[in-house]
């Protein structure tokens, strides 16, 4: 018995391709669909969405699905990059893979899947979605190093009762074991990495086609004393250590040596183009307990409760932190975090959980 026709967004990857196979398996139509989300460049070498195309039909072949190829190129471009560009130009470092999920993959892609007739989409991310007392919930992934909640935050529940994660309570080397058994030749095929759907190319050449360059004053936060020039401020993310060029610069009488000599980037002066850093990882000014997030989207549609213990991650590569929710009401809440956090960064996506439960979050102000 079929259990009904799933539409399955196939990337080119190990991920996507073995949740086709699994979702083949258990019972279901699938259909595959390819998304083509850029065009400014597809001909260099950073983009590898020719490639991705080749190796999606070679796992179709094997698998035995048919594929659909589908240009979602405009409303990327403008739900996605147009929001990209403005973060940065307000001196805001933004998360677009959050924006493609909820906009991209769980918007143009459903719309589109319930078009063809699918009663479900499915995709390769490693999180889980389950129904519990009559809504669904957004859930980690069991292979918690490959967790990707984080990125999934801002879908809803009309979203979620449509999706299927099949690679939930998968880890990442069973799913390369499962393809490589399969005869499946992306098995060994090296995960992407980089900006959603950009690729790999080098961020600052990227930025500034879009974005010119607009050179100002690099100054120490501590006493406003110039220390160099920046070649414009969205280049630059609080507690970024790398490409700031004033290495070395010690007072007289400082001890030298050791990762204290290093500078960060601890602000931006939008107004006065000014980059303000400080020395050391772990100078007070790089240092917080709380944060306001604005932009706010709940899984189930309810705002969390205020005093009560959660976990919070301030950007996708740290632990859960403690916290609890101070204030929160339809356009902000205020987190605070049991110790201090290094390096908040405004634009950065706060994602709120309840044990293995994504609530929801925001973006940090």
């Amino acid at each position: 018995m079929s259990k009904g026709t799933v539409v399955v967004g196939l990337s080119g990857g190990v991920d996507s391709s073995v949740a086709a196979l699994l979702l083949k398996r258990q019972g279901w139509k699938v259909i595959g669909l390819f998304m083509k989300n850029w065009e400014d460049d597809d001909n260099d070498e950073y983009c590898s969405s020719r490639q991705d195309l080749v190796d999606v039909m070679s796992v179709a072949d094997v698998i035995g699905i048919d594929v659909e190829v589908v240009n979602f190129a405009a409303e990327y471009r403008e739900r996605v990059f147009a929001e990209f560009l403005r973060e940065y130009q307000a001196g805001r470092t933004p998360n677009p893979d959050i924006l493609c999920n909820s906009e991209i993959k769980f918007k143009a892609f459903l719309d589109h899947a319930l078009q063809l007739g699918a009663e479900k989409i499915a995709t390769g991310h490693y999180a889980g979605v389950r129904e519990f007392n009559g809504e669904y919930q957004l859930l980690k992934a069991e292979d918690g190093t490959k967790d990707q909640s984080y990125f999934l935050y801002r879908l809803n529940q009309a979203q979620l009762s449509k999706t299927l994660f099949p690679l939930a309570d998968i880890y990442k080397r069973e799913v390369r074991k499962i393809a490589e058994a399969e005869g499946l030749h992306v098995a060994t095929k090296k995960d992407s990495t980089g900006i959603c759907f950009i690729g790999e190319r080098p961020f600052k050449d990227f930025l500034s086609r879009y974005l010119p360059p607009k050179q100002g004053e690099i100054r120490r936060l501590d006493d406003g004393k110039v220390l160099g020039s920046h070649d414009g401020l969205m280049y630059h993310t609080i507690g970024q250590r790398k490409g700031l060029h004033i290495g070395g610069l010690k007072e007289k009488g400082q001890a030298g040596g050791g990762d204290h000599d290093a500078w960060f980037v601890a602000g931006k002066d939008m107004e006065k183009n000014v980059l303000y850093v400080v020395q050391g990882h772990d100078h007070p000014a790089l240092l917080r307990d709380d944060l306001i997030a604005e932009q706010l989207s709940w899984v189930s549609g309810q705002a969390p409760h205020t005093h009560w213990v959660y976990t919070a991650k301030p950007r996708y590569r740290t632990a859960d932190q403690p916290c609890e929710v101070e204030r929160v009401d339809g356009e902000s809440c205020e987190i605070r975090f049991a110790e201090p956090q290094w390096a908040l960064t405004p634009g950065q996506s706060v994602v709120l959980y309840e044990s293995r439960v994504c609530l929801g979050g925001g973006v940090i102000r």
